[in-house]
């Protein structure tokens, strides 16, 4: 499974892989790197991932970029 999400401005993607989350950067060119410093508890729901990840990142809002947005 695997949700996009901009984030304040920022293209990122958590994966779902032995029961555990993993967040990447997404790139325009379709690469993307692993974010190792933020854990994603494995107990969360893919529908608390938006929550979650405005939590963590909240320091990015911006008045063009005010919230975390699924994407796709």
């Amino acid at each position: 499974m695997i949700i996009k999400f901009n984030v304040f401005g920022k293209a990122m993607s958590v994966h779902r892989k032995e029961h555990q989350w993993h967040l990447y950067n997404e790139s325009a060119t379709g690469l993307r790197s692993r974010v190792y410093d933020v854990v994603i508890p494995s107990e969360l729901e893919a529908t608390e991932l938006g929550r979650y990840l405005d939590d963590i990142y909240h320091e990015y809002a911006s008045e063009k970029h005010p919230s975390v947005v699924k994407v796709g």
